[in-house]
């Protein structure tokens, strides 16, 4: 067996004790090891500790690599993406700089009926392989497992289309990939004034295809005015529940609907955008099991009001991070940024948004039993940060690319 020992590591971030999901106070703490190894081995994390504790290893060791003033953390885990698409839509980025919302971009035919029409005449092959290459982009930048959605198909054939592009994704990449079916994205046109056609498409044309091929892990449902009600959430929730798909959702991303209530009905695994939160939104989230995920960039590109991550975490929420990775919102996979701007828009310690974006990231693609912080058993997918000063160096110098290695599976990745 070939293994690889890092030593003289400045901090090894992230030694949770368990993998218990953190919410309140509890989100602020990010145990660390000050001047410690690692021990990896056929793509596992094997053993750690303190540096004047690795002669006590009894195992052969195949090489050695010297991280002096670095520091290593898990890599991030982006729960909620929308990395399949056919092309940018920086035309209607000139339309919002020129004043037009987001809602009146998608009512003039744009938004996501634009990124539909393109999907819809793009190859599955040619979908793939733009897909692959943003897939590699965000792993080197630290990101070492990711959710992506369908929704911009919006037919039989579209949807099933972005899910096998997805499915092929997981197939070939070396990082978890987790897929959800958000049919229920909008409405084509011919929709618009009849929406239960077009849900009992989703219900009946697409949702057995998919479980038959097994193309999605979950379903996702847009729950906001002018797009899906909440009860036309549950209707299509509860459809593919049968099917064995959990939720989760969009909601509250422009309006308070009910969507949070609806959401933690159906026992959605996360409710996300949360932009819009009432004070009983926050209240029966933070008495909930599913996962509040912030998505900062999203708000920041949208220029809304960002996410009320401060309330929400001091109400006892349990939330995460991600990037919303999607040509309309917010077109960048970054993580970093995503971190950086948590804390000096959200008003998140460092801490907490590394934590959101690691462990509770994990928990909200049900994958923290391998992946999410630094535990004997768990894959080595891990970020190497180039000398810094401190952990808070990482959001502080938003601007600057601060990793010097990413390691999927044990392995220094090379794209």
């Amino acid at each position: 067996m070939s293994n690889l020992l890092l030593t003289n590591i400045k901090q090894l971030v992230g030694v949770h004790g368990n993998n218990k999901l953190l919410r309140g106070k509890e989100l602020a703490q990010l145990p660390f090891i000050e001047n410690a190894y690692l021990l990896l081995e056929d793509g596992y994390i094997v053993a750690f500790g303190k540096m004047q504790e690795v002669t006590h290893l009894q195992i052969p060791i195949s090489d050695t690599l010297n991280l002096q003033n670095q520091l290593v953390l898990p890599t991030w885990c982006d729960s909620h993406t929308h990395l399949v698409f056919a092309a940018s839509r920086e035309n209607e980025f000139i339309d919002k700089l020129k004043g037009l919302s987001y809602a009146e971009i998608a009512a003039n035919g744009g938004g996501i009926l634009n990124s539909a029409k393109l999907l819809n005449e793009t190859s599955e092959d040619v979908l793939f392989n733009i897909a692959w290459q943003r897939l590699q982009e965000i792993i080197a930048l630290g990101t070492g497992a990711v959710e992506i959605k369908s929704g911009y198909g919006l037919c039989v054939a579209g949807e099933l289309k972005m899910l096998r592009v997805i499915q092929k994704l997981k197939k070939k990449s070396p990082i978890p990939i987790k897929a959800s079916f958000l049919g229920a994205h909008t409405y084509q046109l011919e929709f618009k004034e009849n929406h239960q056609a077009y849900i009992q498409i989703v219900i009946n044309e697409m949702l057995p295809i998919i479980a038959k091929e097994n193309l999605a892990d979950y379903v996702d449902v847009f729950c906001e005015t002018g797009f899906f009600s909440p009860e036309e959430t549950k209707q299509i929730c509860t459809a593919a529940m049968q099917y064995g798909l959990k939720p989760k959702l969009h909601v509250n991303q422009l309006n308070s609907i009910g969507g949070v209530k609806t959401g933690i009905e159906l026992k959605s695994v996360s409710l996300d955008h949360l932009e819009v939160m009432e004070e009983e939104d926050i209240k029966l989230l933070a008495s909930a099991n599913s996962i509040g995920t912030l998505l900062p960039t999203a708000a920041y590109f949208l220029r809304m009001p960002f996410q009320p991550a401060r309330k929400m975490i001091d109400s006892n929420c349990a939330i995460a991070l991600a990037s919303d990775y999607n040509p309309g919102s917010s077109p960048s996979g970054n993580m970093n940024t995503v971190v950086s701007m948590s804390c000096i828009q959200m008003k998140m310690l460092p801490e907490e948004a590394i934590n959101a974006a690691t462990i509770n990231g994990a928990h909200a693609m049900e994958i923290a039993n391998e992946l999410g912080s630094i535990a004997v058993g768990k894959r080595a997918n891990l970020i190497v940060t180039k000398k810094i000063p401190s952990l808070a160096y990482l959001p502080y110098s938003f601007g600057t690319n601060l990793i010097d290695k990413v390691f999927i599976n044990g392995e220094i990745y090379k794209s």
